[in-house]
């Protein structure tokens, strides 16, 4: 007798939709490691109140690069010295080109060993994960100070780092203190702030996904953290021109979007609550050491794109006929493990990654018999699944449509990315991570070549022009 297509978690459709907003207080109570969140307009005068609260009779240590220190580090040291915290000179990372790769944590970290002082990371995703890092490196905790909504990395469990040539999810607690000013937040560039928003947007197809990683039996979905990402969800992403325009209102709503996210993945030790298919696009163009004008783009706006690829795919997917699948001729063609690995690292053959592909990809191989088995539940079960992915998802349109009025890309192109390079791309991010998303759907389904064949033929929403 084969199992319910749906979990007892989510066989009711309230479950998953109907659920209430929660307060970043109430998301607060839910993190396992961050103890304190502030965001609000003059947050920054709060900090030293914060930090005497959460790290009694310790000295703290600013870290931020040059660029933040100028606009916000130098007045998160004046407040702190100003409220009777003891400081010692800050760490300025005075390298051009910093990103988040490991070099950079081992050069905090060594400058960490010489004292006890608390961090401050002032600055957006990569001083925050470089900090978070470090600090977890050399045994303490840290402060995080925010300066744009500009990801949703910082009350993450892990930093995402570039380790062995490739990017990984490291892992390390959140910050035990994080403090958002709107007031300096929505002052931000605009880029980050549509970077931020794409991000946000991103959870939109990270919970379909979910909702087919638990259909399948593949990973069952987490109330709590499905609650704490999804509840609030649509509020959050509801302005997304006003957010370009650092309307403090929308800039409110979209940084706490993004601070939920990251109490989502505390809880569960997991980035399964706000990460799927679009992420793994992001993370192989990151391995490939992506550049677009001589810069890598932004994590969101390679995320926003991969986002918009993810739910055209989705769309033609929901068109399939899985009661037509000829499930014993699909089991049949099945490859074996020998023959995967051999065709991965044939794939991969050329870089820097080839190990992690493979590992990744044998860690979420079936055999036939397995995948016979859940090929029946999807063939019983779709047009129940197809109901809840279309309640779960955001037309493309409209995807499209609100990723231009953030200011975020839209077209591959805008971020270097050409579409034969797009159209590989959903074949190589499959290999990239054991996680079960919509593109282990369409390969178990044999759904893959049409689907993209349809999205990049003439007239497809991806088409490809000679």
């Amino acid at each position: 007798m084969n199992p319910p297509l749906l979990s007892p978690q989510v066989s009711d459709a309230r479950s998953l939709f109907d659920i209430p907003r929660l307060a970043p207080q109430e998301a607060l109570a839910a993190a396992r490691e961050t103890k304190a969140l502030v965001i609000e307009r003059g947050g920054i005068g709060r900090v030293a109140g914060v930090f005497k609260q959460q790290f009694p009779g310790r000295q703290a240590v600013i870290v931020a690069d040059r660029h933040t220190m100028a606009v916000v580090g130098q007045s998160v040291h004046d407040a702190l010295a100003d409220g009777g915290v003891p400081l010692i000179e800050p760490f300025i990372y005075t390298d051009p080109a910093l990103y988040a790769e490991y070099k950079y944590v081992e050069q905090l970290a060594a400058s960490l060993k010489t004292h006890e002082a608390i961090p401050v990371a002032v600055g957006s995703g990569t001083i925050n994960d470089l900090a978070k890092r470090a600090s977890h490196e050399t045994g303490r905790p840290y402060f995080c100070i925010g300066t744009a909504a500009s990801m949703d990395g910082y009350t993450a469990f892990g930093a995402s780092i570039t380790y062995q040539n490739a990017k990984q999810t490291l892992a390390c607690p959140a910050p035990r203190a994080v403090l958002a000013d709107i007031d300096i937040i929505k002052n931000a560039p605009p880029e980050m702030t549509a970077s931020g928003y794409a991000d946000l947007l991103a959870k939109v197809t990270a919970g379909a996904d979910w909702i087919l990683a638990d259909a399948l039996g593949e990973e069952p979905i987490d109330t709590k953290a499905w609650t704490i990402v999804q509840g609030g969800l649509r509020d959050a992403l509801a302005r997304p021109a006003a957010a370009r325009a650092g309307d403090a209102a929308a800039i409110h709503a979209l940084t706490e979007g993004l601070m939920l996210g990251g109490f989502a993945m505390q809880w569960s030790q997991s980035s399964r609550p706000a990460s799927g298919a679009e992420h793994q696009f992001s993370h192989l163009w990151d391995m490939e050491h992506h550049t677009h004008n001589g810069a890598a783009p932004s994590h969101g706006f390679k995320v926003g794109v991969a986002t918009l690829a993810v739910t055209a795919f989705y769309e033609q997917l929901l068109r399939m006929d899985a009661g037509a699948l000829n499930i014993d001729a699909i089991c049949a063609r099945w490859p074996d493990a020998r023959t995967v690995e051999a065709r991965t690292a044939a794939m991969f053959a050329s870089t820097e990654f080839q190990e992690t592909a493979i590992r990744e990809t044998m860690a979420k191989y079936i055999d036939a018999a397995a995948l016979h088995g859940q090929l029946a539940l999807l063939k019983t079960g779709w047009p129940a699944l197809c109901a809840k992915l279309r309640r779960q998802l955001i037309p493309y349109a409209e995807v499209k449509q609100r990723l231009q009025a953030v200011g975020a890309p839209v077209e591959p192109e805008q971020i270097g990315i050409t579409r034969r390079r797009l159209r590989d791309s959903f074949i190589k991010a499959w290999h990239i991570r054991r996680r079960f998303t919509v593109l282990d759907l369409a390969t178990r389904a044999g759904w893959l070549d049409a689907a993209l064949g349809a999205l990049f033929a003439p007239g497809g929403a991806w088409e490809i022009k000679s």
